[in-house]
């Protein structure tokens, strides 16, 4: 199937994604002489961000979950198909997808990243990652599957195994997790299982590096520790992980903690598909662009977000992996198009930092805004209004509201439900012909 213009006078600008980048390139063409076409596996956007309080039952999936079609459904030079993009064809500008060939004439990746194990089978099978809403539903699942069956062990070596919750990564996702997870185990486990009390339960961060949140200020860092440790959450730094075989985690230090769970934060990678050239590829298997996104050596594709990357003298590693350098590009990267099409100049992509912020549980955040840093109550409440206000719909932005404001004022709101049971899929031997 080759899928044709709705308007062929004009040129087409497929996008691969409808994550943060790519939806503000969608919208920012609205009303350009373009077709405008968005591919994605799934027909909604994630706010991921709010993914760890879905996976710890603060927030249902569609509240931080928006369909693309209703996003864009009064976007006229806009079209969007659920598909696989298997490969790209720059020489005949065609993609390889699931439902048939797709031309375009400009083409924008942007793609995002998947969970990096860093090349360990064993940990990519046993533990589990939150990247996309589905993830995250199994997370919450397999928690509370978890404490249930801790209730049915006698030996209470064995029943600690299925209380021992560890968090890999010391980045603001497994900050916000383990906070979130300590809160369960601080206000809802007695409450929820009387027969347990929350001295049954523990919380372990393990970060490589010698501080966690390493991309913030170091004010940030140790009072982020600090309320963590306020918590209960036991921080475990300078730690590395050498396995896990679903039982027992490991560290390069001979130390080992009984799990049977293990949530997965510490590293991500680009994902992206067949097509583009490898020498091109760098660390995290990003996509080197130029300083107007343009993959380099490629005259007509692009990529935006955590699947590229601007090497310069400034960034030698290029930007950081958060939602508003994808929103900037993609912003940038539309007008440039525009100016193309219009036989204008192009600019290179500036991107303006407005800050960073994480949450460690009720009334604590930290937030860094240039050379402003403040942490506590305040910055909580920045926090809050932040993602609020980022979330997509009135509807989400009101449930998420009011779900938020129950939890503070009785401390045991959420949907701790396990709708599926979550279960391992088999496990495929590597040497199987």
């Amino acid at each position: 199937m080759n899928t044709k213009y709705s308007n062929p006078k004009f040129p087409r600008v497929v996008i691969i994604g409808g994550g943060f980048g790519g939806i503000e390139v969608a919208k920012a063409l609205k009303n350009k002489e373009v077709e405008v076409m968005l591919l994605d596996r799934n027909n909604h956007h994630t706010f991921q961000p709010l993914l760890y309080q879905v996976a710890t039952g603060t927030l249902d999936a569609p509240s931080i979950a928006f369909p693309l079609r209703k996003m864009f459904r009064k976007q006229e030079n806009f079209t969007f198909r659920i598909a696989d993009v298997r490969g790209i064809d720059a020489l005949n500008k065609t993609l390889d997808t699931d439902i048939g060939s797709i031309s375009y004439d400009y083409l924008i990746v942007a793609t995002g990243a998947t969970t990096n194990f860093f090349g360990n089978s064993d940990i990519a099978y046993y533990a589990m990652p939150m990247k996309s809403v589905k993830e995250a539903v199994n997370i919450r699942s397999f928690l509370l599957q978890n404490i249930e069956e801790s209730l049915l062990k006698t030996d209470l070596e064995e029943r600690a195994a299925y209380l021992n919750f560890v968090v890999v990564g010391g980045g603001p996702t497994g900050v916000e997790l383990s906070g979130s997870i300590a809160e369960i185990r601080n206000h809802i486990l007695a409450k929820d299982y009387p027969e347990l009390k929350k001295e049954d339960m523990n919380v372990y961060l393990v970060e490589g590096l010698p501080k966690i949140l390493a991309n913030l200020s170091p004010q940030a860092s140790e009072k982020a520790e600090l309320y963590l440790k306020e918590l209960g959450v036991k921080v475990l730094l300078n730690v590395q992980v050498t396995g896990y075989d679903g039982d027992i985690i490991t560290f390069a230090d001979g130390s080992r903690i009984k799990t049977k769970t293990v949530l997965w934060s510490a590293g991500v990678m680009g994902q992206f598909p067949d097509g583009i050239s490898p020498d091109i590829v760098i660390r995290g298997n990003r996509i080197r662009i130029d300083e107007e996104c343009r993959v380099i050596g490629m005259k007509d594709i692009f990529a935006i977000g955590d699947v590229a990357a601007m090497i310069t003298d400034e960034l030698p590693r290029g930007h950081p992996g958060v939602a508003p350098v994808a929103q900037q590009q993609g912003r940038f990267l539309a007008k440039n198009i525009v100016r193309m099409l219009n036989g204008q100049p192009t600019e290179k992509f500036k991107y303006f930092d407005k800050g960073s912020m994480a949450t460690i549980g009720r009334n604590k955040a930290v937030v860094d805004i240039g050379k402003i840093r403040f942490q506590g109550f305040f910055a909580w409440w920045v926090w809050m209004f932040v993602h609020l206000m980022s979330l997509v719909g009135f509807r989400n932005r009101v449930v998420t509201f009011i779900n938020w404001a129950i939890n503070y004022l009785t401390f045991n709101a959420g949907i701790r439900l396990i709708i599926h049971k979550y279960r391992r899929p088999e496990r495929v031997s590597e040497h199987a012909e």
